[in-house]
């Protein structure tokens, strides 16, 4: 990454490569230790784990807030805002090379008033800062270093740095700052109007009707970036990126388009069969380095996972392929064993690196495989390509798929169900022979709009298959984020650790919560869930929204202000708190019959149209909620005792653009009255309020939708 410094002394000095991945982690056992270490910072007194891996550093670190810049006042010092997060390869080769060198960190000491931030704690941080090295250098990544006037104003940027371009950036900046001054405020003041202006969203004030023609040429622009031979993007690093693909998805069985439905079936295949997947445990990985879904950046996130379940229940009820069924389950199963804590709630991530080499905990040498199955190792070095595709770096293997079991049991004259057994059986056996190694570092803290994300994930597990613990598991978890994570005037706090909240939530925290809420109503028809999804849209409402512009702020009117109040509009890994918001508002306006919210939620879709055409993925779930304008949205009631047993008949067969509501007793919702009959269990498939003649069977509920 070419780093443009605008101030002019320090520019030649910045071409360095950019960061963002997985890394190492610090002993846990010993992170709060201060005996054991040569230096210990302020940060030892913080629960956040990437914080803690930095509490021994020689850097003189505060965490974000006041006193920092209170300090940096005093000091009439610039301040260096440090952000990145626990698993973040690049920031922990930045932390070994230049934070844990003394002579460094003394000149950092010297100059700055150095702050460490973990990104997941405080994303509002993180988008502010972010923005301006955006603004500065056209990228961004972790770590991120921004460094910023003592009232917080950026002046400078950049992501990873070499020891000896940083200390040359330090002593340059720091003389700048002593020297020219005004010439830095004045740059600030420059930086700050443009950080302004990224996040403005204009009131469309004359709005027309929303178009099929609109999302077939949003889906046309997207188009001539797919990769149809590996699917995916065609260029590399490749993100999996599920809200693109829930989308696209969705798409092409609204439109029949096979050509859309052929390319989401190939990416989500060849990503199940990558090395993105982690074939013997579980779980996906970040993101793939390359085009063919091999070489992972192999830490795994929480909000991947969850989304990814999603994803693949939607398209198992589409394909009817088993092998997205098992995508799920077993994701859901690693999440069990490695992410969740005992009472329930979701950790954040496991780090890539052990044993000082990133992904050494996932790869495997012919031998070491060969020592773990004994007569099982031909099958399975077959079955992941040992020493052909899989083969990696230092004669270690990425295990991957390069066929699916149909194939593969054809071409090795194996029964297919026969088949399926001994895979079981070896990866069994290989994760017995894993869990033997050093793990990966885990950050155990639990985020609210993640494990919100999580609550979505089981609860569509449960539509798809029917499996009660799957139900019985999103209950747990949203139990905890309306108990513990709950604030005493009704909001949200946004992390949990050790039976303790904190950090004031963002608009991420209710969007997805409220989301996940609709989510668990639509398959227990258990009405307070509605309700409480209602109670935080009115929070959320009161404190984020922006009635200038009819979008949401991310952060709070209760939360200290930023330098900038930034709104999230882009889709990115996870959707855009805006998108998920507009999303709940037109689903809980249908279930209420509140035009408030209806009028709300497409006022902020017309805000955006304009431009999502100019970056289609980053508009996937705006996209999502325009196919609920265009396209026939039905709601589907089912009443009577055997309402549930009905909804459950759904889970097989894929339903787009459809809410369903339901009940066993009695209802409030607008939309069940009058729709339960005596001793009967009924469906009504409905339109704009308007409901055919009810039927008795799934398959005739069917036929109508048809």
């Amino acid at each position: 990454m070419t780093h443009h410094l605008l101030i002019p002394c320090c520019a030649a000095l910045l071409l360095s490569a950019g960061g963002c991945g997985s890394g190492g982690t610090d002993d846990p056992g010993s992170m709060n230790d201060s005996t054991a270490h040569r230096h210990t910072n302020r940060l030892i007194h913080e629960s956040s784990p990437y914080l803690l891996q930095h509490a021994h550093n020689p850097v003189d670190w505060f965490p974000w807030g006041q006193e920092a810049f209170d300090s940096a006042r005093a000091q009439n010092k610039l301040v260096l805002i440090s952000v990145g997060y626990s698993s973040c390869h690049w920031c922990h080769v930045m932390e070994r090379e230049s934070f844990e060198n003394d002579s460094i960190a003394e000149l950092m000491n010297e100059r700055f008033i150095c702050i460490k931030v973990d990104r997941e704690e405080r994303p509002d941080v993180d988008q502010v800062y972010m923005g301006a090295v955006q603004l500065m250098t056209g990228r961004g990544g972790w770590p991120l270093n921004c460094f910023a006037l003592p009232d917080g104003r950026p002046v400078y940027g950049g992501t990873y740095f070499a020891p000896a371009q940083w200390r040359q950036l330090l002593q340059d900046l720091g003389t700048t700052w002593v020297q020219e001054p005004e010439r830095v405020r004045s740059y600030a003041d420059r930086l700050q109007q443009g950080l302004a202006e990224l996040d403005l969203v204009v009131l469309n004030e004359d709005p027309a009707p929303f178009s099929r023609k609109e999302l077939d040429r949003f889906v046309d622009v997207w188009e001539k970036q797919f990769d149809n031979e590996h699917g995916g993007p065609d260029r590399a690093p490749k993100f999996p990126m599920p809200n693109n693909y829930l989308f696209l998805l969705q798409q092409a069985w609204l439109t029949n388009d096979p050509a859309l439905k052929a390319h989401v079936k190939l990416t989500l295949d060849r990503m199940a069969r990558g090395g993105l997947f982690d074939q013997v445990g579980g779980g996906f990985a970040r993101y793939s380095t390359d085009v063919l879904w091999k070489v992972p950046h192999f830490e795994k996130m929480l909000y991947d996972n969850a989304q990814l379940v999603s994803l693949y229940c939607q398209a198992w009820k589409a394909y009817g392929d088993p092998e997205h069924r098992r995508v799920v389950e077993r994701t859901l199963a690693f999440l069990e064993r490695e992410m969740r804590s005992p009472e329930g709630a979701y950790y954040s991530a496991l780090d890539a690196d052990s044993e000082g080499e990133e992904g050494r905990f996932y790869v495997w040498t012919d031998e070491e495989l060969r020592t773990a199955l004994g007569t099982d190792h031909e099958l399975a070095a077959k079955l992941y390509a040992v020493g052909g595709d899989g083969l990696w770096e230092h004669g270690r293997n990425i295990l991957l798929r390069p066929v699916d079991d149909s194939t593969f049991a054809q071409r090795n004259g194996i029964d297919p169900a026969t088949l399926r057994t001994r895979i079981d059986a070896i990866n069994a056996r290989l994760l017995e022979a894993r869990e033997r190694r050093e793990r990966p570092g885990l950050d155990d803290k639990a985020l609210v709009s993640w494990n919100a994300l999580t609550v979505q994930a089981y609860a569509d597990a449960y539509e798809a298959f029917g499996t009660p613990a799957y139900l019985e598991q999103a209950k747990r978890t949203m139990a905890l984020l309306l108990g513990p994570c709950r604030r005493p005037d009704g909001g949200l706090w946004h992390s949990y650790k050790n039976g303790k909240a904190t950090i004031n939530g963002y608009l991420e925290d209710y969007c997805f919560t409220i989301e996940a809420l609709l989510a668990l109503y639509g398959v227990t028809f258990d009405e307070a869930h509605v309700r409480e999804a209602e109670k935080l849209a009115e929070y959320a409402i009161a404190h984020f929204h922006d009635s200038t512009s009819a979008m949401f702020h991310f952060t709070s009117d209760l939360d200290p202000p930023l330098v900038a109040r930034r709104k999230e509009v882009n889709d990115n890994v996870t959707p855009a708190s805006n998108s998920s918001m507009a999303k709940g508002l037109f689903l809980l306006g249908h279930l209420l019959d509140r035009p408030r919210y209806l009028a709300l939620s497409e006022q902020m879709l017309q805000n955006v149209k304009g431009q999502m055409d100019s970056y289609p993925g980053g508009y996937s779930n705006w996209a999502l909620l325009m196919q609920a304008h265009v396209f026939p949205f039905h709601e589907i009631a089912i009443t009577g005792p055997e309402a549930g047993a009905l909804r459950l008949g759904f889970g097989r067969h894929h339903v787009p653009n459809a809410l369903f509501l339901g009940t066993t007793a009695g209802s409030a919702l607008p939309l069940l009255e009058g729709k339960l009959l005596a001793g009967a269990s009924t469906i009504y498939v409905c339109q704009n309020k308007t409901c055919r003649m009810p039927v008795g069977t799934v398959e005739e509920a069917l036929r109508q939708l048809r």
